[in-house]
């Protein structure tokens, strides 16, 4: 049952790094430990940066949400973007359609307990992550 959820604009750097302190801020009173803190802030800034670069912005909505009696943290990154033609290739480490270095998408499914892509071309892509307590 989800407690609490919330959503935020993915425009600009700026909205990127308000993502990270979000993601920061709903972790700590999660009171994920240190690490899991780190992974999770590490994977919304690149899918935070991805929305942004690749899929022309959108947003992040966030929910907790448990499982009995664990916690989680689900954060959703959504763009109406030109979305991603081939997801396999794209979750190939070094792959990349731009400058990058082509650790995002496959990074940050490493990092987190649960990662999930829904995309289609030409209407936009939406990657859900899950780290649980």
């Amino acid at each position: 049952m989800t407690t609490r959820e919330g959503s935020m604009p993915l425009r600009s750097e700026h909205d990127i790094v308000m993502c990270r302190q979000t993601a920061r801020k709903l972790t700590q009173e999660l009171k994920f430990s240190l690490v899991d803190q780190t992974k999770m802030i590490t994977a919304a800034s690149e899918l935070s940066r991805n929305t942004v670069v690749y899929g022309g912005g959108g947003e992040m909505r966030w929910e907790i949400v448990s499982n009995g009696i664990r916690q989680g943290l689900r954060l959703h990154f959504e763009d109406k973007g030109p979305g991603i033609p081939d997801v396999k290739q794209a979750l190939t480490d070094g792959w990349t359609s731009g400058s990058g270095l082509g650790v995002g998408l496959s990074g940050s499914k490493r990092l987190v307990n649960e990662f999930e892509i829904r995309t289609e071309v030409g209407v936009g892509t939406c990657v859900s992550i899950t780290r649980w307590k």
